[in-house]
């Protein structure tokens, strides 16, 4: 089993910036691609950012050239740098990460953008 904890939530203003990071650990082998996903209210859950174990990286269309995913494979984390923020940020971001042929999923981190 892996357990994925997020952290780096919170409030911030429009314009403003927050960096997501989420730890893995428990019965690790190799982590192979590892996500973020957000869930605003009401909507469903979609795909942020993901980045392979070589570090190679995709973004959602919505967050092109604001958000940054970052990956230490030693540390087995991965982090979301997330600038230029807006109103429509506001969701609850989740960690992800492949583990063998298991998918794991956080918790969960609140982020709201808000004046």
């Amino acid at each position: 089993q892996v357990q994925l904890v997020e952290s780096g939530g919170g409030l911030v203003q429009p314009g403003g910036s927050l960096r997501l990071s989420c730890a893995a650990s428990g019965s690790i082998f190799m982590l192979n691609f590892m996500r973020w996903y957000r869930q605003a209210p009401g909507k469903e859950r979609e795909l942020v950012a993901r980045i392979t174990r070589g570090g190679s990286a995709d973004y959602a269309d919505f967050v092109k050239g604001r958000f940054t995913i970052f990956r230490n494979n030693h540390k087995n984390t991965v982090d979301l740098q997330m600038n230029s923020l807006k109103l429509e940020d506001t969701a609850v971001y989740y960690c992800n990460a492949d583990e063998g042929d298991k998918n794991y999923w956080g918790k969960g981190s609140q982020v709201t953008v808000s004046s």
